[in-house]
């Protein structure tokens, strides 16, 4: 009985044929390449044009040399035909296929092929097949190899000249054997062929699927799967195509690797070899094999791919060529890739039995979030933030749509954005780094959504990573040694901190971490690395990252019976390293509860946050936008000039002073304390200001709007119950004089012409002489309405304790003013 024979579901022969003529025929135009990137957005001609109207003054040659370039671009290339040609010229050495491309060109010619279907069924028989193809219409380079090119180049070319030599000698004489000692395929290609999925299918875009919605009816297939990276290993060459040479006869022998193992050629299979039964000794050839770039990567399933009640699976993805160095641990990614099995080899064979492990051939690798330096910025996007940035009040709306759905907290806001905008890192000439990155600590009552700030902000930053206190130690933070599963060595896998290098951390319940956990940080929020010496390792990690820490007082809730040493609980060492703290009470005021209420609730009803008014669309900018804000603001490197300089310089000799002032009336608490430190927070607030401005000139502006943050965090955390009650008794006017007068003690709303010595002098003299204009856009920042200004201005002027000058633009306080009751120190 004849065994049955099962034809081929496909002509492969036929579907040969059309890949050429794909490679060799395809055609685009560069105006369908940008419109199918930015999502199918029509552009017209006068959105990509860089020209200026100016231009058009040039002579009638240069006008048709652009009206000659414009036509050239807007003509169809062969896409893949010029890519063959590079690849000759050795310019690129990745073949990336994509299917939307095969897709189209199918739907033209209609054949009935189905060649996408296939690609995607059997994706690991089509990337020989297309290799196949490119190697039959690669092009002759258009240059010659020269002495001055790579040695490869040189091996590659005289092996290519070989097997051609082979071919014509075997297709003259008619003799197919001759075909047996050429070079095989593998050695003498010089790139990687990879494709690229579809972004639609039949039934809709194409979804990327999660760790564990991959099934067995997946295995030989292209898919995508989304995940986090969690490992990344070394980048380290796997073998290809192993080279051997016989000790007798001098034969160049040569073994395709196709598996993760293999066992090395031992004895010569030549055929001289074997007529003279020689049995020469093969060796191996490092400089004749092919080796290729090879790392592993562990990607886990999202938070929100996760079940109830289930922990998060992880896939191995392989990467090879070119594919390698585009994961760093910490990255959102999308990868697709072939899914294939693998068996266990060794000791791991004899307990799995007949259990295989499987892994994910990788293709093409889409980041998520892209590092700031990264990003493309869509051009409507960008015309939107230009538009936005004229205004003038950027620094306004980007605050209130840092987290729209959460109610108030406006001055914490803004101390976010500047987290997420950053000062300058500078190096000095002796290799001294300062740090640029911005550390913020929110302590406060439970309730008053410190959490979901966090949250939003690690959503925002490209490289976030939230951690909680309780669950994390100074391990999990810092670094942890462990054995690489591929290499079996010692290896270091970085911690929340170093996953977060160039990013933002953000550490929930930061005060019921172990102590010994939180000395961990003390390193990281200064000199910005981590020094590592176990299991004989010996190394400095890179943390360049902003801290973003939450705590909850000692007793759960802020007791103003207590001191705030008390209450915070926290090392002196570690609360100076942050730049601004911030003390978030749950205090009840019918007014605000009001408001709050009806806030909540139309989040709740609408699924969205209220019309907060922000702008000429009264609309708030998206994560995304917030995130292309800060990636265009953060080009720039602002500088200090004399004049802030010296400004800055007298704020600081005021503010130590009061401070001195302070410890001898025991109105100062350790927290308080104005240091070196508080000078460098204050630069890096004004770096962060001017940045957001798009300018690279710090102005005294962004110093006084530095110092008011700095100045609103102190006054949340000077709170004790002296001063707790008369200060719940106070009204809008006393409250503004009590803003104005520390305003006036700190010396910030100078005016602009004033010098610092004029400012000494006239203080001794007459009072403290402050910008009306300035003081006015204070005392309405903290929420005051403008009636209630007018009033408390009016009234405090007939008491005599400021006057008008300047024709209405100067307000002059006078010193012998009586002490602010129930005020805090600023």
């Amino acid at each position: 009985m004849a065994l049955l024979r099962y034809p081929a579901p496909v002509d492969y022969d036929a579907q040969m044929s059309a890949f050429e003529n794909f490679l060799d025929g395809f055609k685009t135009s560069p105006q369908e390449t940008i419109t199918h990137a930015l999502g199918n957005i029509d552009i017209n001609e006068d959105d990509l044009s860089d020209e200026y109207d100016f231009m058009d003054e040039d002579d009638d040659d240069a006008q048709e040399q652009r009206r000659r370039e414009r036509a050239r671009r807007r003509a169809p290339r062969h896409k893949y035909k010029e890519l063959l040609q590079e690849l000759a010229d050795r310019k690129i050495n990745e073949m990336v296929i994509d299917l939307d491309d095969v897709q189209s060109w199918e739907e033209d010619v209609n054949e009935g092929l189905k060649l996408v279907e296939s690609v995607e069924r059997n994706t690991k028989h089509y990337v020989e097949v297309l290799s196949r193809a490119v190697d039959k219409l690669l092009p002759q380079p258009s240059q010659d190899i020269t002495f001055k090119d790579d040695v490869l180049d040189v091996l590659m070319a005289n092996r290519q000249q070989r097997n051609r030599t082979l071919a014509d000698a075997a297709e003259n004489l008619r003799d197919p054997d001759m075909l047996n000692d050429t070079y095989p395929a593998q050695l003498t290609r010089r790139y990687t062929l990879v494709f690229k999925p579809r972004t639609m299918t039949a039934d809709g875009p194409q979804k990327a699927l999660s760790v564990r919605q991959v099934r067995g009816d997946h295995l030989g297939r292209l898919i995508t799967i989304r995940g986090i990276a969690t490992r990344v290993s070394d980048v380290k060459p796997i073998v290809q195509v192993g080279a051997y040479t016989c000790d007798r006869c001098g034969c160049e022998i040569f073994q395709p690797v196709t598996d993760k193992q293999y066992a090395p050629l031992a004895l010569c299979p030549s055929k001289d070899c074997k007529e003279n039964q020689a049995k020469g000794q093969l060796y191996p050839s490092s400089r004749a094999s092919k080796f290729l770039p090879f790392q592993e990567i562990k990607i886990q399933e999202l938070a929100e791919q996760v079940p109830v009640g289930q922990i998060p699976r992880t896939l191995t993805i392989l990467a090879y060529g070119s594919l390698v160095r585009q994961v760093h641990p910490g990255d959102i990614v999308d990868i697709s890739g072939i899914f294939l099995p693998t068996p266990y080899t060794g000791f791991k064979a004899m307990r799995a039995g007949l259990l295989t492990d499987t892994y994910l051939e990788a293709h093409h690798i889409v980041q998520h979030k892209k590092a700031y330096a990264e990003m493309q910025i869509d051009p409507s996007l960008l015309r939107r933030i230009v538009k936005f940035q004229q205004t003038g009040n950027t620094y306004e709306y980007l605050a209130k749509s840092i987290a729209p759905e959460i109610y108030g907290h406006l001055d914490v806001k803004k101390a976010l954005l500047l987290l997420l905008v950053g000062g300058v890192t500078k190096e000095v000439g002796d290799g001294m780094k300062i740090r640029g990155d911005i550390n913020i600590c929110l302590m406060g009552d439970p309730g008053v959504a410190k959490s979901q700030l966090l949250k939003y902000i690690s959503k925002v930053a490209p490289r976030g990573v939230y951690t909680s206190g309780r669950g994390s130690s100074g391990v999990g933070l810092t670094a942890a040694v462990m054995r690489d599963p591929v290499t079996d060595e010692m290896v270091l896998e970085g911690g929340a901190l170093v996953l977060a290098d160039n990013g933002i951390c953000c550490i929930d319940e930061f005060d019921k971490m172990d102590d010994n956990d939180r000395t961990a940080i003390h390193e990281v929020m200064e000199q910005q690395t981590i020094s590592i010496s176990k299991a004989g390792i010996s190394t400095t990690l890179n943390a360049r990252t902003s801290i973003l820490a939450a705590a909850n007082p000692l007793y759960g809730r802020y007791n103003t019976r207590l001191s705030a040493v008390e209450n915070i609980n926290l090392p002196a060492a570690l609360l100076s390293r942050f730049d601004i703290m911030f003390l978030l009470l749950d205090t009840p005021t019918r007014d605000t509860d009001a408001q709050l209420a009806k806030h909540v609730a139309y989040v709740h009803m609408h699924n969205r946050h209220p019309d907060i008014g922000t702008g000429p669309d009264s609309s708030v900018f998206t994560p995304e936008e917030v995130r292309a804000y800060v990636a265009k603001a953060r080009e720039y490197r602002p500088v200090v000039p004399q004049a802030v300089s010296e400004y800055m310089v007298k704020t600081y000799v005021r503010l130590r002073a009061q401070q001195k002032r302070a410890e001898k009336k025991k109105h100062q608490n350790n927290f308080g304390h104005t240091t070196p430190r508080t000078l460098l927070g204050v630069v890096r607030l004004a770096q962060a200001l001017a940045r957001l401005r798009f300018t690279s000139t710090v102005t005294q502006d962004d110093v006084d709007e530095a110092l008011r943050l700095v100045e609103a965090s102190k006054e949340s955390l000077a709170q004790d119950d002296r001063n707790a009650g008369n200060k719940r008794a106070m009204n809008a006017s006393s409250r503004i004089y009590n803003l104005v007068k520390g305003l006036a003690d700190s010396g910030a709303c100078r005016p602009d012409d004033h010098g610092a010595d004029d400012a000494e002098e006239e203080e001794d003299e007459f009072g403290v002489e402050m910008s009306l204009r300035k003081v006015k856009e204070r005392v309405i920042a903290k929420g005051f309405t403008e009636q209630q200004w007018l009033s408390a201005l009016d009234e405090y002027t007939d008491l005599d304790v400021w006057q008008t000058a300047g024709n209405g633009t100067r307000l002059v306080f006078i010193t012998a003013g009586g002490e602010r009751e129930g005020s805090e120190d600023v």
